[in-house]
């Protein structure tokens, strides 16, 4: 059903503004300063403090990982890191996989997050062949909830207090965005 060599191929994408590439150890010391921001570490929601060795190891290892895309997001125009996306959790037989997104600080705001999703759903749905993409979100985001949703995600459910940030309990909603169906668009409004 879905072309699982897609995922091996680590492609190129380019758009109007940036272009996604592989991974790689040259974007570990960007990527390990973007998660020492307390700020992007809660809008992800990422507990674990990820050392610059253990970062430059995922980084470096990255392109031989058969079964996921992690890719960096980079300015069309210098090459500088802007985030970072990946499409991961793959279930073959069903066709669908999980999604996430993290930008810089410096890159928010700009409209940099929605057209790295649509290069990456685009991707997933006409190359790697998935009927459907998943993310969870907290609705302390509604930011990045927007963004979602201009790119086809709907929010299909609440799981109820499953996120423990900063002692409080916060909810997290799950969204997803299906394959468009012949003659008709489901992922960009």
């Amino acid at each position: 059903m879905i072309d699982a060599t897609a995922l091996s191929e680590k492609p190129v994408l380019t758009g109007e503004r940036i272009r996604l590439v592989p991974l790689t150890l040259r974007h570990a010391d960007a990527f390990h300063t973007t998660f020492l921001d307390p700020g992007i570490r809660r809008l992800t929601g990422t507990h674990r403090d990820w050392t610059l060795p253990e970062l430059q190891d995922w980084c470096a290892a990255a392109a031989g990982r058969p079964d996921r895309l992690d890719l960096a997001i980079e300015d069309r125009e210098t090459g500088g890191y802007l985030g970072e996306l990946a499409l991961s959790q793959i279930d073959k037989d069903n066709a669908h996989g999980s999604f996430r997104i993290s930008l810089a600080d410096a890159a928010t705001g700009r409209g940099i997050g929605p057209e790295a999703i649509r290069l990456l759903l685009a991707y997933a749905f006409e190359r790697v062949r998935l009927h459907r993409v998943e993310l969870e979100v907290f609705p302390y985001n509604p930011r990045a909830r927007r963004a979602y949703e201009k790119c086809g995600f709907e929010v299909e459910g609440r799981l109820r207090e499953a996120l423990y940030w900063d002692g409080e309990w916060h909810d997290v909603l799950v969204m997803a965005a299906l394959s468009p169906r012949p003659g008709g668009s489901r992922t960009a409004r």
